[in-house]
């Protein structure tokens, strides 16, 4: 069983190839996919618009189809993930400042940080 932090990593990185190549998220699997991976990944895809449209609303100046492609899959499946209402907020920025920290920058990572507090703000 993979860990749930590993299963968005494996999930960002699947999107990531999504957007990037234009190819269906289905021919990208590799091996056995774990089942939480699968599901952020198809979720993920099958609300794009939607959660693009959402986080451009969030980032002012910065529409999404501007943000790095790790960036606005890291917030795609954090905001997908705070739709569904676990894990806790705090959480889930956590886990996407982390990835955007790692697979981008400090700078990327403070830009997604401000992105998910307003829109988790927005929110309460």
């Amino acid at each position: 069983m993979t860990s749930r932090r590993e299963a968005r990593r494996a999930a960002v990185f699947m999107l990531f190839q999504w957007d990037v190549t234009g190819r269906p998220l289905g021919s990208l699997y590799e091996g056995d996919v774990d089942p939480f991976t699968r599901d952020l990944a198809e979720g993920v895809a099958k609300r794009a618009p939607e959660l693009d449209a959402r986080l451009t609303a969030a980032a002012t100046g910065w529409p999404a189809d501007r943000l790095g492609a790790v960036e606005r899959n890291v917030l795609r499946v954090a905001l997908f993930e705070l739709d569904r209402g676990e894990p806790p907020t705090e959480v889930v920025i956590d886990e996407a400042v982390r990835l955007t920290k790692r697979y981008a920058s400090d700078e990327a990572a403070r830009l997604v940080n401000g992105i998910l507090g307003r829109i988790a703000r927005e929110a309460a």
